[in-house]
């Protein structure tokens, strides 16, 4: 089962202040017991939305929409992949997850489970998938 840890942005990531060095090391020490552990899978910081931008899809257009976005609470600031064996697992690893904007700062994450290409009926798509090398997941 795989899952991702998404930190949500706040007004300082979005400023793009970097993290002190104590919860750089917090960040390293932790994503390195998911390494001991080998539930790791990936996890990265995202730069702030003022350097990315959205597709917008309405009516058969696509338009580019450039950053920054207005509201905080529905931007990602980075995220970590983990695979483990159950749902209890995974929540066990997030409650060990450092606050990520530090200890005294409001902050959140979610945790999402992401589909599996078995979670799909069998069909031509999935097998393209899985032809892919995507074998443990897909868009959906």
């Amino acid at each position: 089962m795989r899952f991702m840890i998404i930190v949500k942005a706040t007004a300082r990531s979005e400023a793009g202040i970097l993290p002190e060095e104590g919860l750089m090391a917090a960040m390293a020490d932790y994503h390195e017991q998911l390494v001991k552990a080998g539930v790791l899978l990936d996890g990265n910081g995202l730069q702030p939305s003022a350097r990315g931008w959205r597709i917008r899809y309405s009516g058969g257009r696509r338009t580019l929409v450039d950053g920054p976005f207005a509201e905080t609470k529905e931007l990602v600031a980075g995220y970590t992949i983990i695979q483990v064996r159950s749902r209890e697992e995974a929540i066990e690893w997030t409650r060990r997850f450092p606050a990520p904007m530090g200890e005294q700062q409001d902050a959140e994450i979610e945790v999402r489970q992401m589909f599996e290409l078995e979670d799909f009926a069998p069909g031509q798509s999935v097998e393209r998938f899985r032809e892919m090398g995507m074998s443990q997941g897909a868009a959906a």
